[in-house]
Parts: structure tokens; sequence; C-alpha cells
């Protein structure tokens, strides 16, 4: 990917402007440089020519504040599970840490797919969305959004699979 588009800005041109959004936002900028430098990197990383390079930077950047929200809000109810010394209230610290491990693993192979696969999972199953709602959101086919579901299933069955010991 070209850093300099022609009629427009490169997208190091934004670095400080991301900063500086995602400070307000998140009102810690230390947070916000990593954000933006996670932003950077998966624009950087990516085949993508971005016509609109300031859009893109920053459409990228919400994507990844939102993933760590979720990621943070999941672990957020794993960890109301546990008294105040950090033991497990179902007394098996084994299940537990099972539980956190299995999401991890989850969260690893979902970040292995295409961003519609993941929008369709977690639209269905975290937020239980119908596959028709998430077609009208999506401006997709309920067909689309189906194989986009059966795609994500199949994925994460092997990566769990593969990860059994």
């Amino acid at each position: 990917m070209t850093l300099k588009l022609p009629g427009s800005k490169g997208f190091l041109d934004h670095y400080e402007e991301l900063i500086g959004t995602w400070t307000r936002r998140l009102k810690n900028r230390h947070q916000a440089e990593d954000l933006t430098h996670d932003a950077f990197v998966r624009v950087l990383e990516s085949d993508r020519e971005a016509e609109q390079p300031r859009a893109y930077l920053h459409q990228t950047a919400r994507n990844i504040a939102v993933d760590t929200w979720r990621r943070e809000d999941r672990r957020a109810l794993l960890e109301l599970q546990v008294d105040e010394y950090g033991v497990p209230q179902a007394g098996d610290p084994e299940a537990f840490m099972h539980a956190i491990q299995l999401a991890d693993s989850i969260e690893r192979a979902l970040a292995e797919l295409p961003l519609n696969c993941r929008k369709v999972f977690i639209w269905q199953k975290l937020e239980g969305l119908t596959q028709q709602e998430i077609a009208e959101r999506m401006g997709l086919s309920k067909n689309m959004v189906e194989k986009y579901m059966i795609r994500t299933l199949r994925h994460l069955r092997d990566r769990l699979d593969a990860a059994k010991p």
C-alpha cells in the first residue's frame, strides 16, 4: 500500500489528528497512541488502496477500539465470577481458566477472518440479531449472511480442534 495517494493526504499526515481524536474519546493519551499505532499497522499491512485515507484510517481505529472494548467487556464479565481474592465463585479454578483460554482461542480465530465474517458472528451470536436483520444492516442478501456464518463456524471448529491437546 502506498502512503501517499494522488490528490489526497497520505496516511502519515493524519497521525496527530488520530491521536488527538482518540485521546479525547478515551481520555487517555497512552491508549490513544496504542490505538493509533495499531490502526497504522493494520492499514499498512492490508492490501487495500484507500481512496480516502483519512476516513479509512479513522474507521480502522474505530473498529479496533470496538474490538478492544468487547474483549475487555467479556473479560470483565468473567472477572465478576470471582470473589475478592480472585477465587472463582463456582469453586473450580481449572474450569474457570479453561473458559478464559477457550474465549481467547475463539477471539484469536475470529481475528483471522475477514471483517464481514466477524460482524455476522458477533451480531448473531453475541447480540442476538437474526440473519435477516444482519443482512439489512450490511446491505447483503440473507443467503450471503448465512454463507459468512457457515465460513466462520467452520473456521472456529478447525482452529479449536487443532488447539485441543
